[in-house]
């Protein structure tokens, strides 16, 4: 039975999605049966989860999975430039008995706004931001896809000018990757995924791996032919040949490392802020600016200490107040009580919703983000099922969601409205 189980966790990233949910629904069966012990299930809540469609070490169905084990109560996908992954995502929930909620994160222009020329939320280029549309209604998700299906092809004409790049960095042809060769099939790029720099920096991380194994002779490689600053706790990961992480936390160093190297510009494959949040507003999804704020030390391991929004946080609300964006986005985690009381205060002053959620694309990170759970943070967790409620009611009638003229007529009092919602979410996730 137990080896039986194993290839039933394994099957959940098989490349075939029936293969993928069937094995899922034999774990579910077993852990109804009483053969598996079933996780309990707390509050906790997460509403960005990356899955292979973008990076992450899981498929839709092994992320529900893995949120599933971990006790989440509700799980969200939110994957780059790709909603490929939503159905997917949505019908593991069903079958574990998860609420989920569905999202895309994508970059877009700035540099028609008063932030034009500023670093806003990416480490790597100014007057681009990430941002994110959550609680898309599922009747959205074919339309959703259609927009964004052009960006990815601009930002493989990009990806395959910066694998060339990075050839020319490492400058041994052993080392050399292919785009088509090696970093294509480590993506979904062929079922409506999309290719991140990740992906190219895993490319590279098997290879280095290839190359010169785990430990010292990779690390000597890296540090005194790459001149990469190897801190003392990755410097620990690496020198572990038996750590289950291995290539994520070389991916990490790579990232944090490397990027500014290789890294060009995106420019085709950033539509303009003014232009999705149209797009939102059209399929009656939620717009969040996503914030990061200026970073210490990186929480994940793949971002050097940087400033960023901060120093001009009230003129960054106004502007995003100003594009008419539904939501802040935040991450409790990866900033400072100060920083994120600052924050709380201006979507208080500016009437932004507030969502939560914690990136994962790394089998080191958890799905419980423990900093979620302090008493000033427990309006996240009402967030959370209003999100989930809005998401549920708009996909039966766009006009009845959170952000409708109809229901803002009807709530006026944002407060008021996260309550009706959160109700809808947990009574329609129940049923």
């Amino acid at each position: 039975m137990a080896k039986n189980v194993a290839q039933l966790k394994q099957n959940l990233n098989d490349d075939v999605l029936e293969v993928r949910l069937d094995s899922l629904r034999c774990l579910m069966r077993k852990i109804n049966n009483g053969e598996l012990t079933k996780p309990k299930t707390g509050k906790d809540v997460n509403n960005h989860i990356h899955t292979t469609f973008s990076f992450s070490p899981y498929s839709p169905t092994k992320a529900v999975w893995m949120a599933y084990q971990a006790g989440l109560a509700t799980a969200g996908i939110m994957d780059h430039d790709s909603i490929s992954g939503a159905q997917e995502f949505i019908e593991a929930g069903k079958i574990v008995g998860m609420a989920t909620t569905i999202g895309i994160e994508c970059r877009v222009d700035f540099s028609g706004t008063p932030l034009s020329g500023r670093r806003i939320n990416n480490p790597d280029q100014d007057s681009v931001a990430y941002i994110a549309l959550h609680g898309i209604p599922h009747t959205q998700i074919n339309t959703v896809e259609e927009y964004f299906r052009p960006y990815r092809e601009h930002r493989n004409r990009r990806n395959r000018k910066m694998v060339d790049k990075i050839n020319a960095l490492v400058s041994e042809q052993a080392l050399a990757l292919d785009f088509d060769r090696d970093v294509i099939p480590l993506s979904q790029y062929n079922k409506g995924g999309s290719i991140t720099e990740r992906h190219i920096l895993y490319a590279l991380s098997l290879r280095l791996i290839q190359q010169f194994g785990k430990g010292q002779s990779l690390l000597d490689y890296l540090r005194n032919q790459l001149k990469l600053n190897i801190s003392e706790k990755i410097n620990g990961f690496l020198s572990d040949e038996s750590n289950p992480h291995y290539e994520y936390d070389l991916l990490g160093l790579l990232k944090g490392e490397m990027v500014a190297g290789f890294y060009i510009d995106a420019t085709e494959e950033c539509p303009d802020v003014r232009e999705v949040i149209a797009l939102s507003k059209k399929i009656g999804a939620i717009s969040a600016y996503a914030y990061l704020g200026d970073v210490g030390e990186s929480v994940t391991g793949d971002k050097k200490s940087q400033k960023f929004e901060d120093d001009y946080l009230d003129e960054l609300f106004e502007v995003i107040t100003e594009l008419n964006f539904n939501a802040v986005t935040y991450m409790p985690s990866r900033n400072s009580h100060q920083q994120l009381d600052r924050i709380r205060r201006l979507c208080e002053k500016h009437g932004f919703f507030q969502i939560s959620g914690e990136d994962i694309n790394s089998s080191r990170q958890s799905f419980i983000c423990t900093a979620m759970r302090h008493e000033k943070y427990q309006n996240l967790f009402d967030s959370t099922w209003a999100l989930i409620g809005h998401e549920l009611a708009a996909a039966k009638d766009q006009g009845k969601g959170l952000f409708s003229e109809e229901t803002i007529l009807k709530y006026p009092d944002l407060d008021q409205r996260i309550q009706v919602f959160k109700e809808i979410g947990l009574s329609l996730s129940r049923s």
